[in-house]
């Protein structure tokens, strides 16, 4: 059956999405011993390279992650440095000794057989090759290495904050992504990652008294047991080999602990669910009620999006908050309901937006994150009734524009100056440019672009530009203004009802433009029967209009509003005195940075 889903999804991984694109290749078989006690660990790594770029590589790159845990590494001096630190980084690594320190070394690295003199450059590892790799070319990197797992700081490390043993994360050498921009060796500073697309196939040899999850298909479940057989009791020595194969990912992660619980879910819609957490009598409950939850996630995320393409995923208690790996997830667990709950939600929803489309998100870490977010809001909205679910990105996109402190979105993620431009700008205003494009384009319009994007680009690294390209041909309407502006610059959205008045008979109304990003706008008008309707006013750039709302009866579509004239002039047919209300954008869609400016009541 594995072997199935290996020709299945590495045939997938060769889907083209338009003429022209290209994307490497690695399959990866490693053999690894973890000591429980130490916490060191050694493997060896066998690399298979495809290059299907029109270029010959002459050198390539690893990422050594561990490495960044270290006092006066990269990460961190960042940490030191910025005016915001993360609370769980701050000035933790610096404090680190000798045992706590991380590390992760390659000790030999051959080519084809022929040995290679690499340097190691603090978190990456740079590889002269003995022979160049031509275009169509593969070749074999045979690497032995060994590592010492950190104290659990950021993502990775071992004996977290709630106890869990190892969080295995970034723990393995990495070879770094060559797409069409170049080569992508980004120092590990803390924030986001871009990986090759490729086949795992994964042992892991520790104490045969812990119990593993992670990413991938385990291959011999009656061996181990812990959940999956009862073999385990009948065991001979200390340690048990856990063998996993995963196929078609850009990342391999696992959690382990002796004191894991392990429960499994089959879910209808053919998806094996683990779960994998501490038995704590004050977190059980909450865990065995995510499970069913977690289940309707899923089946509401595939309805929305597409379908989840592997045959399982794991929820991992680990880690230091919630990160999202190769079909898994690892978080903490002694939360509140609704804190689980809300976590599992937007890493799950990565699983779409992160490791089926793979960004990347060291460039555009507001497509990863703002995806998800938007995601993981249509999810609790739709299934725990939140209506506040998407509210709350505009409120904190407002209040970072307020602050002073935004940054384009374009900025490299590891280069935001604080953590709160990073942190807002990636997760709530890249939340708000799908929310924000539903109203452009149409909510249904929206969706359908979506589905659209996984449909076409599911298995690929696409960009920003893939996606406008899709949501205007679904749509029909031209998106680069909208992409430039809300992703490239900090212009923000802000218009105003400049006057109302009453002329023959007819309502005078002037609308104005003060920000410097243009938009369509929806005024929404409120009549003193009780009646309403929107005219609608298409951004002249759009070349194209937005379908009439199901949800509105009168709908006035106007002429186009050009983005240079900073008015824009309406006349209503019915005297002032008929109308109770004018109001610029009635669903509340756009993220215009100041609304006090955009409703007109009636007074007389």
């Amino acid at each position: 059956m594995q072997n199935l889903l290996f020709l299945l999804f590495g045939f997938i991984a060769f889907a083209q999405p338009q003429p022209g694109y290209w994307q490497q290749h690695v399959d990866y078989t490693m053999d690894v011993f973890v000591d429980v006690k130490t916490f060191k660990y050694t493997g060896t790594q066998e690399l298979v390279y495809t290059n299907n770029s029109p270029d010959s590589l002459s050198r390539v790159f690893y990422h050594l992650y561990f490495n960044a845990f270290q006092p006066g590494s990269e990460m961190d001096e960042r940490s030191i440095s910025l005016s915001d630190p993360d609370q769980r980084v701050g000035t933790r690594i610096g404090a680190l000794t000798e045992k706590e320190v991380g590390y992760l070394h390659a000790l030999s690295l051959k080519q084809d057989g022929i040995e290679l003199n690499a340097q190691e450059e603090e978190t990456i590892l740079v590889v002269p090759l003995a022979k160049p790799i031509a275009p169509g070319e593969k070749t074999t990197l045979s690497m032995i290495f060994e590592g010492q797992v950190p104290k659990q700081i950021r993502r990775s490390g071992r004996d977290n904050a709630e106890g869990v043993s190892l969080s295995m994360t970034q723990w393995y050498p990495k070879l770094a992504e060559y797409d069409h921009e170049g080569w992508h060796p980004n120092p590990y500073i803390g924030r986001e990652f871009h990986g090759v697309w490729g086949n795992f196939d994964v042992k892991l040899t520790l104490d045969k008294h812990y119990v593993v999850g992670g990413s991938g298909y385990l291959q011999n479940p009656e061996e181990v047991g812990h959940g999956y057989g009862e073999k385990t009791k009948r065991t001979k020595g200390k340690n048990l080999t856990w063998h996993f194969v995963a196929p078609n990912v850009h990342d391999f992660a696992w959690a382990a602990d002796p004191d894991y619980i392990h429960d499994i879910l089959d879910t209808e819609q053919g998806v094996r669910l683990h779960f994998f957490y501490q038995n704590d009598p004050e977190i059980t409950d909450n865990w065995k009620r995510l499970q069913k939850d977690t289940e309707r996630l899923l089946s509401f995320f595939n309805e929305a999006i597409g379908p989840y393409p592997y045959e399982q995923y794991s929820v991992l208690q680990g880690g230091d908050g919630g990160m999202e790996y190769a079909m898994c997830t690892l978080i903490t667990g002694q939360r509140s309901y609704e804190s689980l709950y809300g976590v599992t939600s937007h890493e799950l929803a990565h699983s779409w937006f992160q490791h089926v489309l793979a960004f990347n998100e060291s460039k555009c870490a507001w497509m990863d994150e703002g995806f998800t977010s938007f995601l993981d809001a249509l999810g609790e909205h739709n299934i725990m009734g939140n209506i506040n679910s998407f509210e709350t990105s505009y409120k904190r996109y407002r209040s970072l524009v307020a602050s002073g402190l935004e940054e384009p979105l374009t900025t490299h993620a590891d280069r935001f100056s604080t953590n709160r431009a990073y942190g807002t700008g990636s997760y709530s205003k890249g939340s708000v440019f799908l929310t924000q494009l539903g109203y452009i384009l149409g909510p249904q319009k929206l969706i359908q672009a979506l589905q659209q994007f996984y449909k076409e680009h599911k298995f690929t690294h696409p960009t920003p530009n893939d996606f406008k390209r899709i949501a205007e041909k679904v749509s029909g309407i031209q998106l680069e203004w909208y992409l430039n502006d809300w992703v490239r610059t900090t212009k923000t959205i802000d218009y105003s009802i400049k006057s109302v008045e009453e002329k023959d008979g007819k309502t005078h109304i002037v609308l104005a433009r003060i920000g410097d990003m243009g938009m369509p706008i929806d005024l929404g008008v409120l009549y003193a029967d009780g009646s309403e309707a929107v005219h609608y006013i298409p951004l002249q750039m759009m070349f194209g209009e937005k379908p009439q709302s199901s949800e509105v009866d009168n709908w006035v579509v106007e002429q186009d509003w050009a983005w240079a004239r900073p008015e824009y002039r309406l006349v209503l047919s019915t005297p002032l005195d008929k109308i109770r209300e004018l109001r610029i954008d009635p669903s509340g869609l756009m993220a215009d940075i100041d609304l006090s400016n955009n409703v007109f009541e009636n007074q007389e």
